[in-house]
C-alpha cells in the first residue's frame, strides 16, 4: 500500500521539526509539509479548506465546531501555548498600571476572535473585574492597514467596536498615541522598537503567569492540528497515527532541549528556565492530550461562549476525534 500524501501546514518549531525531517513517522502518510506564519495558514484553512492537515487556531476552530459546520476535526496536540499575561501592551503615559485602569480606554486588536485575545480577556475579566464591555476595541492591521476576520463573528451588543481609521495601522496608532493599548498575540513593533511610553501592561509579565498558574493550573491552549474532516473519515487510522507521531516530535524536541552539553536554542538560561517551568509546572509542562488539559480547554470554552463568540457552549470532547480520546496501554 502507498503512503497518502497529504499536505501538512504547520509552524516551524523545535516540537515539530522531526515530523518535518523525517525522524517521527506519521503511519501510512507522505507529508508534504508547509512552514507557515499562523496568519497565512490560518487564513487560508479556514478561508479555502487549502491543507489536508493543518494546525488551527482553537478559537476559529471553537467557532466552527459551535456552528455545525466544521472542515476539520482536531487532534489533542496542542503546538502553541503560551501564559498571555505577555500579550498586554499600554501606553505608559495614561496613568495605566493595573488592568482596572483600562476600563474607558481604546485598546487595539487585530481580530477580536484571536485565540490569545480570549485568553486575556477572559482573565482580565474572571481575576481582575475588567469586562469586555468597559474597553472600546479599535479593531485594525497592526502593520498594514486593514485585516479582515478570518471568521465572521456576531459579537454582543454591549460591546463597542471600532474600525481603526483607513490607511492606519494599530502599531502606528499606539506609537502615535491614538490609542491606549495593544494586546494581541504578536508584540507591537513600537514596543520591540524600545518606544519610550509603550509598555506591558504586567510589567513583570513571567511573575504574573506563575501567580495565575498556581491558583488555577491552567497553561493557556492556543493552537490544535486538524485533519480534514472527510480524510478522517475515509482513513480511520489517521487521527491516531497523527497524535502518535506529533507526540514523538515533541518528546524528541524535549530530549535536545535536556542535553546541556551545548544549548539546542539560540537563548542562554535554557537549562535554568527549563528548571523553573518543572518546579512549577511538572515534568511534562507542554502536555498533550485530552485527559491532562480537560480543566484547561473547559476555561477556554467558557470564556468564548461568555464573549458571544460561539453561538453556543461546546463541550470538550466535541473538538476532538473520538479516537484520540483514549489511548492503549500495556
Amino acid at each position: 500500500m502507498t503512503d497518502l500524501k497529504l499536505s501538512l501546514a504547520m509552524g516551524d518549531y523545535d516540537r515539530t521539526r522531526a515530523i518535518v525531517d523525517g525522524r517521527a513517522r506519521i503511519d501510512g502518510v507522505d507529508p508534504v509539509p508547509m512552514l507557515l506564519s499562523p496568519e497565512e495558514m490560518f487564513f487560508r484553512a479556514f478561508r479555502h479548506q487549502a491543507f489536508d492537515i493543518s494546525e488551527l487556531s482553537l478559537s476559529s476552530y471553537s467557532i466552527s465546531v459551535a456552528r455545525g459546520d466544521p472542515h476539520y476535526v482536531a487532534i489533542p496536540v496542542f503546538l502553541s501555548r503560551a501564559f498571555r499575561h505577555t500579550s498586554a501592551y499600554v501606553r505608559t503615559d495614561r496613568g495605566i498600571d493595573t488592568p482596572a485602569d483600562l476600563k474607558g480606554k481604546r485598546i487595539g486588536i487585530a481580530e477580536y476572535q484571536l485565540s490569545a485575545n480570549v485568553w486575556l480577556r477572559g482573565i482580565l475579566e474572571e481575576h481582575y473585574g475588567l469586562n469586555p464591555s468597559d474597553v472600546t476595541w479599535v479593531r485594525g492591521g497592526m502593520d498594514t492597514p486593514g485585516r479582515p476576520e478570518k471568521i465572521k463573528v456576531d459579537l454582543p451588543s454591549d460591546l463597542t467596536v471600532e474600525e481603526a481609521p483607513e490607511g492606519a495601522t494599530l502599531n502606528g496608532m499606539l506609537a502615535e498615541g491614538e490609542i491606549d493599548g495593544f494586546i494581541g498575540p504578536r508584540w507591537p513593533r513600537c514596543f520591540a522598537e524600545g518606544h519610550p511610553d509603550v509598555g506591558r501592561l504586567f510589567r513583570d509579565s513571567i511573575g504574573a503567569a506563575e501567580e495565575y498558574y498556581g491558583k488555577t493550573k491552567i497553561f493557556p491552549i492556543m493552537h490544535v492540528l486538524g485533519v480534514r474532516r472527510s480524510l478522517a473519515e475515509e482513513y480511520p487510522f489517521l487521527p491516531g497515527a497523527l497524535l502518535k507521531a506529533f507526540t514523538e516530535s515533541k518528546r524528541l524536541a524535549e530530549a535536545a532541549l535536556d542535553d546541556t552539553s551545548a544549548t539546542k536554542v539560540t537563548m542562554p538560561f535554557v537549562e535554568d528556565t527549563l528548571n523553573r517551568a518543572r518546579a512549577l509546572m511538572g515534568p511534562d509542562p507542554w502536555s498533550y492530550g485530552v485527559a491532562a488539559n480537560a480543566h484547561v480547554l473547559d476555561k477556554f470554552l467558557d470564556y468564548h461562549a461568555a464573549q458571544g463568540l460561539s453561538p453556543r457552549r461546546v463541550q470538550v470532547e466535541e473538538l476532538f476525534h473520538p479516537a484520540t480520546l483514549e489511548a492503549y496501554s500495556l
